[in-house]
């Protein structure tokens, strides 16, 4: 299992169209890739999982890789957080 964990830079948080672009490149891996923020974790397979976690502007999020291609997934959501999730 990896576990990373990000800092939401975009002031409004997390909104519909980050979030369904998580959830199609969370669909690309066949690793388990889940989210949390602070008690509460859901998969990454629902736009609505991801909306009901609330996330702001400056929170952090932790998310979990677990299968046979974390790496790589992990690797596919750092490049997301950092070149994508600065502007949304």
């Amino acid at each position: 299992m990896i576990i990373k964990e990000y800092l939401i830079l975009a002031p409004e948080g997390m909104h519909a169209r980050p979030a369904t672009a998580m959830v199609k490149l969370a669909k690309q891996f066949q690793t388990v890739v889940q989210l949390k923020k602070g008690e509460k974790k859901v998969k990454l397979n629902s736009l609505l999982n991801i909306l009901s976690l609330g996330i702001k502007g400056g929170e952090a999020v932790v998310l979990e890789f677990e299968g046979v291609d974390e790496a790589a997934a992990a690797g596919a959501f750092d490049t997301f957080f950092a070149n994508n999730l600065k502007d949304w």
